[in-house]
């Protein structure tokens, strides 16, 4: 007869999965990014090619955000420790952008606050349901159109537009449009961050009753 814990999943299960390794690349592409972008100065003023460099790893980890995620569900290797790191990496990604971007004097600082307040309470919140047996609940659409609008908006601030923008009206319209979409994202953050709250308090409370 098998035991509990022989039953129970390891957390090192499947570590190697094709999903998990895209998982890797990805937050290896952030400290790499992170380097680039702390090195380049604000706005690429120590070095525009590193904050090219930067701007194009942020796109492209932010294009593969749910690569690993899909393959993990189409070819059922859906894992532990794939569960652990995913959102760490997205959430890495994101935040330490903000966090760089603040200390740069990019963004204001309340703006990136707001951002790891919701980001690390609603990880937390997700990751203690999977751990009390609850059932996961997927992110909405305002939560989704956050997320786009998010890496949209932090990708175009990390591009040095002044190096191909060189009338001021067009870059004035290209920071506001930047800017918008960071304001418009961090309203989405908020707003899907109270939803996801509200739909397990009433998750919880529909169970109790049960």
């Amino acid at each position: 007869m098998q035991t509990e814990h022989e039953h129970k999943p390891s957390l090192l299960d499947g570590w190697n999965s094709p999903p998990n390794i895209v998982t890797y690349t990805r937050i290896v592409l952030v400290l790499v990014f992170l380097g680039l972008d702390i090195a380049a100065g604000p706005q690429g003023s120590h070095s525009v090619g590193m904050r090219w460099a930067a701007a194009i790893l942020f796109i492209i980890a932010a294009s593969t955000d749910k690569l690993d995620g899909w393959m993990a569900r189409k070819y059922n290797q859906v894992t532990e420790l794939g569960k652990l790191m995913d959102p760490i990496a997205d959430k890495l990604l994101t935040c330490s952008t903000l966090i760089v971007a603040s200390a740069f004097g990019e963004v204001f600082w309340w703006v990136t606050i707001l951002f790891l307040i919701r980001e690390i309470g609603i990880t937390v919140m997700r990751f203690f349901v999977i751990d009390t047996g609850g059932k996961v609940i997927a992110a909405d659409k305002a939560g989704k159109y956050k997320t786009l609008c998010q890496c949209i908006g932090l990708g175009m601030l990390l591009v040095p537009a002044r190096t191909f923008i060189a009338n001021t009206t067009a870059l004035n319209v290209y920071t506001f449009i930047t800017n918008f979409l960071i304001y418009v994202a961090l309203f989405l953050c908020l707003y899907s961050g109270a939803m996801y709250v509200y739909r397990v308090v009433k998750a919880r409370r529909g169970s109790l009753t049960v």
